[in-house]
């Protein structure tokens, strides 16, 4: 019987379906993962704007959690729009107890457009409980500058700034660059060493979606058994190339192409 790698997504529900739960679905289907998902709250947005949010209670979040863990189980964790204080608490909860190896934690506050996505009263419990709970945090810049508390404009401002997320507790840092001028840029440090990933700036406005997919990428890649350093190269080329190709759907930012290919996504280093 074949093994295939579990992976489950803790976000919001995209009704335009280039982000949250919906991108990241496409995003483990890219990479050959069984994608599950808990739902922290539907959206009704499109490429434009979001025009409502309805959170789900925390108790319907705690059951989503438990019916998965309780049956299927998990390999990899990724999380993105949370919006409360209150569902980080019960979903930093439910990792605690479970001891996931990898989770991914993309620390949503904003959507593309620049609406809000996460309430100002969570974002200590986000640092508090659920950050020093990661593999992997993945802030752009704008989520860093909170986390950090700090203004970010030149590449030593990001590092400073990923010594700083660092000390929060997780195990390692991802700061994506897109928000600085240059190159796409983005910077890892794991406690010990920094990288750095850098491609070449596409000039589009269809990027919507493309942190919750480069964190779910990422999330996939790890659960297949590639290290960390292997699994963000391997999702920094994906997420590049699904912008090049990117669908030019709707009237604001529209949504990537989870349909590329890119070296590194065959084969699966922990299946039997």
């Amino acid at each position: 019987m074949t093994k295939i790698p579990r992976v489950l997504t803790i976000a919001g529900s995209d009704s335009g379906g280039g982000a949250g739960i919906q991108a990241d679905l496409k995003t483990f289907c890219a990479f050959g993962v069984y994608g599950m998902s808990v739902i922290t709250a539907a959206t009704a947005q499109n490429t434009l704007r979001v025009n409502g949010v309805e959170p789900l209670s925390p108790d319907f979040v705690s059951l989503q959690f438990e019916s998965i863990l309780s049956d299927i189980g998990v390999d990899a964790v990724k999380t993105g729009m949370l919006f409360s204080a209150d569902i980080i608490d019960r979903v930093a909860q439910k990792l605690k107890e479970n001891k996931i190896l990898h989770v991914v934690v993309d620390p949503v506050m904003l959507a593309k457009g620049g609406d809000p996505l996460l309430q100002a009263s969570a974002v200590e419990m986000l640092k508090n409980y659920l950050i020093p709970q990661a593999s992997l945090v993945t802030p752009n810049i704008p989520e860093a500058e909170v986390l950090a508390e700090m203004t970010i404009e030149t590449n030593s401002h990001v590092m400073e700034a990923a010594l700083k997320i660092h000390k929060l507790g997780c195990k390692a840092v991802l700061i994506k660059g897109g928000h600085l001028p240059g190159d796409a840029t983005d910077v890892l440090f794991d406690g010990d060493h920094f990288w750095s990933f850098e491609e070449k700036r596409i000039d589009s406005r269809n990027t919507h979606g493309t942190g919750c997919t480069y964190s779910s990428a990422i999330a996939a890649n790890l659960a297949k058994g590639h290290s960390l350093k292997e699994a963000v190269t391997i999702s920094k080329a994906f997420i590049t190339e699904a912008i090049r190709q990117a669908f030019n759907l709707g009237k604001g930012h529209g949504p990537l192409n989870h349909f590329v290919r890119v070296k590194g996504m065959e084969g699966c280093p922990n299946q039997n």
